[in-house]
């Protein structure tokens, strides 16, 4: 093999190296699962093939090879800390592998890896070593697989080393398939030192290290925490990292210093304009972290996430935001990181066609993060630098819970990018106490769900049926079938903490809550957006109302519904009928979805792609990523397009394709949408060409009406449309129609003069509100002839000021009804009032919510925050509030406790002091 070998050469020579021993070559999956909830990411080559080994999926084949994406960032695996500190952990790598589904087993799996190895690759024998499984928990040692090392090698005892359960035991994680598993290790450095295994590889990145693991696929666990069970045939899961094998064959120790990671961080150091060393220094970690954070960032995009609060996007958000903070920590003050990620796509687009594809996209969405990072950025640093001052000066050394939930919430800081700031300047963070204000608020950071496996009826559903379900819809609305399975649902619990109970049962009786599985179904399952089909199972004497169809398993589809008439039978023959009317108010939906697409593109530019969508019978609910909201006349050009496109009343064509032909004919993928080796590729016209498994409109006519009802945003850069088609949009324009004539007889408005007449009215409400606060004003302050709570006006309120601590503090209840303007107003005159040291805390109960303000002088700041003051009052009326070191408002359910939270602003400022 030629020295250096290219990556692109050894993932080449890898592939063909199994495809000439009868593996199928796979193309890499996405790297976000498909109907697997147990999991964030693909973290291993293996899971697009975990039903496989399971037998609940079958392949036209029984050996395959992939080069698999992969993402290491959450759960089980999760590689993010040790990212650019040590020389082989990233949290985007290419997992190199084969696989085998119950065909060759142990002795062939290490033959080939050998054999690839030194006679291919032609890696020294003397520098590898291989590990097995020692037994442990139950499970025997893998005496096999030592005896096979021993044929295949020439290696004695001393060279086929034994580790337990943590070491040779490999699951993908809590749930799944697993295995006793045997590894190769090499040797980086000078002289092999076989005494050395077992000690962590230097920074450096010299020592042993594994290069590839043969996972002897024997059982699966099924719950988390459950036995493990015997799969159905023993089968071989393999995993080579690339970049690992890479650093071998290119004579580095370094993964970064490999063809596939190097120019990332060279694009990292000229960005800088610092020199890279290859060291341990900080500006060598920083450049190693942008480099890796950029591919993750350009290959989660390509796949539609975009950096948000929720679960993968949080993800996502966190390696930005990473990455940022170590261009900051460089030195680097303008947007940087997009042009890393271009470089991504520039060096790996050709292997990775989605990458070239969504080049813009890319670029528009990592600056658009980045610039909304930055500008808080500073203000997070700076109320970090506070309160380390703070600290310092009391002796503390961890942040509390609250700052750091709040740089969060507030700041977008994510909590271990703060942990870090902190190590930095040598404090630690109450993590634990953050996690818990962060998960009790209304955003979900945390990952995915790893008990969310498939309910155990459906898989056993799923076995029963052998074949997967066959959808029958396209062509058809109606057909017969084959009862296979009836699942009985029961709920157990209330409220939150309901939950459905499913059980296999071979007869359901009328009333009973069911899921159906038949053998052939024309019911579309919920899937890429489009919502599950309703409609009836029938027979003599027999009435399913069906409410839903899902498909909670691959191959599997459920109908969920209600037995309204008769009893439901395993084996029973039953018709099935969809709704006619429902099925086609979505199909005009979906399809004019397509068309949205091609026009939004066509008006925004190509940056505005497909985010997600959500249609049904009464739903056209479309994201897409765009930065601002849209004009008027944005709006209107979207919808002339789209209208045009449907009374030319083209034909809507469907092919089944190869992926790689469909691409090449320009067919456009959708980011929720999870494709195959074969895809359904929809052509409406020359431009709107996509690939999509739903169902669809005939012909563009059939769409009718196309009508945008609103549009507005979601998150960070991404827009939500909702639109009406056919006889929905004419609904709207007719309700649109009545409520302008409810308005024109509210107005008395007669003809064209409706805009007219309302203008007047906001005007004269406008002038009515402005006398109304100049009264409340001088109510207030003691100019009016009512007093209410205010007592004979400022000089009277001032006279209950304490001293505490040098500080004149001033807490006092104004009259009811005060709105929270003339409120903060009257308090920042009182706080003036009483000097340069002042603090004063204003309440007034407004209708049946509590409303409070506080006001610190500039020299009060110095030793009381406002936003921390009202913190504790505001709890006390069952509320929450915030605001700057010199002002904040807070607001509260609990009316009757107003005057206790008042009170108590002496107690918090004198605690706040003594702290």
């Amino acid at each position: 093999m030629e020295t250096p070998a290219s990556s692109d050469l050894i993932r080449r020579t890898f592939l063909e190296f199994f495809a000439q021993r009868g593996h199928e070559v796979v193309p890499s999956a996405a790297v976000v699962p498909q109907n697997d909830p147990t999991l964030m990411f693909v973290n291993a080559g293996m899971v697009p093939f975990k039903d496989v080994f399971t037998g609940k999926d079958k392949r036209p084949y029984q050996r395959a090879a992939s080069s698999q994406k992969c993402i290491r960032i959450s759960g089980k695996h999760n590689d993010l800390e040790n990212v650019g500190v040590t020389a082989r952990h990233q949290t985007f790598f290419e997992m190199l592998g084969n696989f085998s589904f119950g065909d060759y087993f142990k002795e062939d799996a290490i033959a080939f890896a050998w054999e690839l190895l030194t006679k291919v690759f032609e890696v020294p024998t003397s520098r590898l070593v291989v590990t097995i499984y020692n037994g442990e928990g139950g499970f025997p040692a893998d005496d096999e697989a030592a005896a096979i090392w021993r044929k295949v090698t020439g290696f004695g005892d001393d060279r086929i080393i034994r580790l337990g359960l943590a070491d040779n035991f490999w699951s993908m994680g809590d749930v799944g398939p697993c295995g006793p598993c045997s590894e190769i290790h090499f040797f980086h450095g000078n002289e092999p030192d076989v005494s050395r295994f077992g000690e962590e590889p230097r920074i450096d990145g010299t020592g042993w290290t594994e290069i590839w693991n043969n996972v002897f696929m024997q059982y699966e666990r099924v719950e988390k925490g459950g036995p493990l069970v015997p799969l159905p045939a023993p089968s071989i899961d393999t995993g080579m990292g690339l970049e690992r094998i890479a650093s071998v064959l290119q004579g580095v120790t370094s993964n970064y210093d490999t063809d596939l990671l190097r120019g990332l961080v060279e694009k990292a150091a000229e960005i800088s304009g610092k020199p890279y060393t290859g060291g341990s220094a900080d500006d060598d970690v920083s450049m190693r972290v942008i480099a890796d954070h950029a591919r993750t960032t350009a290959f989660l995009m390509a796949e539609g996430i975009m950096p948000e609060r929720q679960r993968r996007e949080y993800v996502l958000r966190r390696v930005m935001r990473r990455a940022i903070r170590h261009g900051h920590r460089l030195g680097i003050e303008r947007p940087f990181l997009h042009e890393v990620a271009l470089e991504v796509v520039r060096r790996m687009g050709d292997t990775y066609p989605e990458l070239r594809d969504k080049r813009e996209f890319i670029a528009r969405a990592t600056e658009d993060e980045e610039v909304r990072f930055r500008s808080t950025l500073k203000r997070g640093m700076k109320i970090l630098d506070e309160r380390f001052a703070e600290m310092r000066s009391s002796g503390e050394r961890t942040l509390p819970a609250g700052p750091a939930a709040d740089l969060y919430t507030t700041y977008g800081f994510p909590l271990d990018l703060t942990q870090v700031i902190c190590a930095e300047s040598n404090f630690d963070v109450d993590v634990q106490g953050a996690e818990a204000i962060i998960r009790g608020g209304t955003e979900a950071d945390g990952p995915i769900d790893p008990t969310a496996a498939v309910d155990a009826a459906h898989r056993e559903a799923r076995g029963r049926l052998g074949q997967p379900v066959v959808f029958t819809g396209y062509e058809h609305e109606e057909g017969d079938s084959e009862v296979v399975a009836v699942i009985r649902v029961d709920v157990e619990g209330e409220g939150e903490r309901a939950r459905k109970v499913r059980t296999l049962v071979e007869r359901a009786e009328a009333g009973a809550a069911v899921e159906l599985v038949v053998r052939q179904t024309p019911f579309y399952a919920e899937s890429g957006g489009q919502v599950g089909d309703v409609g009836e199972v029938t027979a003599d004497g027999l009435c399913v109302e069906v409410k839903d169809t899902q498909k909670p398993l691959a191959g599997l589809v459920v109908h969920e519904g209600v037995v309204r008439e008769g009893a439901i039978a395993v084996g029973q023959r039953v018709h099935l009928e969809v709704d006619h009317a429902a099925r086609s108010a979505t199909r005009r939906n979906h399809s004019a979805t397509h068309v949205l697409h091609w026009a939004l593109r066509k008006v925004l530019g190509e940056h505005a792609q497909q985010k997600g969508s959500r249609v049904g019978p009464d739903l056209l609910r479309f994201d897409f990523t765009h930065n601002k909201p849209l004009t008027r006349e944005e709006i209107s050009r979207i919808e002339d397009l789209v209208n045009e496109k449907l009374l030319s009343n083209a034909k809507v064509t469907t092919e089944i394709l190869p992926m790689d032909e469909a691409r090449r004919r320009g067919a456009m993928a959708i980011f929720e949408e999870k494709y195959g080796d074969t895809v359904r590729m929809l052509t409406m016209t020359p431009e709107v060409v996509e690939l999509c498994g739903g169902t669809h409109a005939r012909s563009l006519g059939d769409i009718g009406l196309f009508k945008i009802t609103s549009e507005g945003g979601v998150a960070a850069g991404v827009r939500r449309l909702f639109a009406s088609t056919g006889l929905n949009a004419l609904a709207y324009a007719r309700s649109v129609e009545a409520e302008l004539a409810r308005a024109r007889q509210a107005a008395k408005a007669q003809g064209g003069d409706l805009a007219e007449k309302i203008g007047k009215i906001v005007a004269h409400e406008r002038e009515l509100e402005k006398k109304i606060a100049e009264l409340e004003r001088r109510i207030l302050e003691g100019a009016g002839p009512a007093q209410g709570g205010g007592g004979g006006g400022i000089d009277a309120m001032l006279e209950g000021a304490r001293e505490i601590g040098g500080i004149k503090v001033l807490a006092r209840r104004v009259p009811d009804g005060t709105n929270p303007g003339a409120l903060r107003d009257l308090a920042e005159k009182l706080r003036d009032k009483l000097g340069d040291r002042a603090a004063v805390l204003l309440g007034a109960a407004v209708g049946d919510k509590a409303q409070l303000a506080v006001m610190l002088s500039k020299a009060a700041t110095e030793r009381l925050k406002a936003g921390e003051l009202i913190k504790p009052i505001a709890r006390i009326v069952g509320g929450s509030g915030g605001g700057r070191p010199d002002m904040a408002q807070a607001g509260g359910t609990d009316v009757a406790k107003l005057d206790a939270a008042i009170e108590a602003a002496y107690v918090e400022v004198e605690r706040a002091l003594a702290s």
